[in-house]
């Protein structure tokens, strides 16, 4: 598996589309992927490429001249539970420390609200990320926001 950032918006976009039409569970509103697709030609991304297909990305954008967010991120299912979600947490560890950013933070759902985001909760807490706050209308009344941050 190599990880790769990508700099083309078109190749992003496309990237990013094909990742996440493979995970409705977590990106099954078609105007919220959009958005994410969108938004992911702007920012900063990695690409996991194994045997010529790419088969995750990972975004970082900065919250506030201190700290970068893990914007969105997706490994399509056949990849899961073998290594390239932690690589490419690993990139945009490398990355933010780079730009010199002090701070991290994921938004996901909070803990109970929907089984396969306790999945991705879990997996940000196994990479660092400690919760820091629930904002239970950010998103919607249905969907409370974890902000989850760690020091980098």
């Amino acid at each position: 598996m190599k990880i790769v950032e990508i700099i083309n918006p078109a190749e992003k976009r496309r990237i990013a589309a094909d990742v996440l039409a493979d995970l409705p569970e977590w990106f099954g509103i078609p105007e919220s992927a959009a958005s994410y697709v969108n938004e992911s030609a702007e920012l900063s991304f990695f690409a996991a490429n194994i045997n010529e297909e790419y088969v995750g990305f990972i975004t970082l954008k900065e919250t506030s001249p201190a700290t970068a967010e893990l914007c969105v991120m997706g490994v399509k299912k056949a990849h899961h539970r073998r290594g390239a979600g932690k690589a490419l947490v690993a990139a945009f560890f490398r990355k933010a420390r780079k730009l010199g950013y002090q701070y991290a933070q994921v938004k996901t759902l909070a803990a109970g609200t929907c089984q396969e985001y306790d999945h991705t909760r879990m997996f940000y807490e196994h990479m660092g990320f400690l919760p820091l706050e629930v904002f239970p209308t950010l998103w919607d009344e249905s969907n409370p926001c974890l902000i989850m941050v760690m020091k980098l």
